[in-house]
């Protein structure tokens, strides 16, 4: 099928770092790209997440920026801006107002939370919980493997590890996790240097410590009620942080998988 790529809309299901590199490489590609989200976003990497822009109004990425908007007919002058709309529409029904070329399920919830084939022309599913030829068209692959960013077109991706990736061979210690259920409450914020064994936030008054040193690379926002074993945020024991504003590696080869996907289907 051929179409115009510089008119292809592309619709993303998620708002979170992954969704947010896949949009950021596809907006610089010159793809009219709208993003759509939950009305409260838990993303951790907020210093790379276009889903802030649900709390702030924008959210800019690397030199990119997305824009809350409340109805379709903002989108087009969102576009004409060169910025990426992003909606709050969890089932993302604006698939029905701006009939997207491709729609991209990057909400990285390891299950299909409702996305069907029959969503779009091309239909991509980002990591597990989908198979290529029945929920989707294609699968990129998510694991941080040797298959990073491989376009599936049959069969599904990797079953997730749990394993985070590793910086300095540190790993498991990075991340924060929340001890209960409860509010969750912290005045650090990305970017902020941290000791090993610092207090970084409490969970229903439950001190969560940091395990190593280094810089706040993800913090959930304060004054979010959370479960007990979610993810709270990560240290980069790199201590840099530019980091922390970066797209990192593994999302940029996910987001390449993506474009390679969408080129496979409609650049003929």
């Amino acid at each position: 099928m051929s179409v115009g790529l510089t008119h292809l809309v592309v619709l993303i299901r998620g708002g979170g770092e992954v969704a947010s590199g896949v949009a950021h490489r596809l907006a610089c590609a010159h793809f009219r790209v709208c993003m759509t989200e939950t009305p409260h976003p838990l993303a951790v990497s907020r210093g790379v997440a276009f889903c802030e822009a649900i709390y702030d109004g924008e959210k800019e990425v690397e030199g990119v920026v997305a824009r809350q908007v409340k109805s379709a007919n903002e989108i087009p002058k969102v576009w004409q801006e060169s910025e990426i709309p992003i909606i709050v529409d969890p089932e993302a029904s604006i698939r029905d107002a701006l009939n997207p070329y491709v729609l991209v399920d990057a909400i990285m919830a390891k299950r299909n939370l409702g996305t069907k084939i029959t969503d779009a022309p091309l239909v991509i599913g980002l990591g597990p919980g989908f198979q290529a030829g029945r929920d989707v068209h294609m699968v990129v692959e998510t694991n941080n493997s040797e298959n990073l960013g491989k376009v599936i077109l049959e069969g599904e991706a990797e079953k997730d590890t749990g394993v985070p990736i590793a910086i300095g061979g540190l790993a498991f210690e990075r991340v924060l996790h929340s001890p209960g259920d409860g509010l969750f409450l912290t005045d650090k914020g990305i970017g902020d240097f941290i000791a090993a064994g610092e207090v970084v936030a409490s969970v229903a008054e439950q001190p969560v410590k940091a395990e190593i040193g280094g810089v706040v690379r993800a913090l959930l926002r304060s004054g979010i009620v959370v479960r007990k074993g979610t993810k709270l945020g990560e240290i980069d024991p790199s201590g840099d942080r530019e980091v922390c504003y970066t797209i990192r590696p593994r999302v940029r080869a996910i987001a390449g998988g993506v474009l390679e996907a969408i080129l496979m289907r409609f650049n003929v």
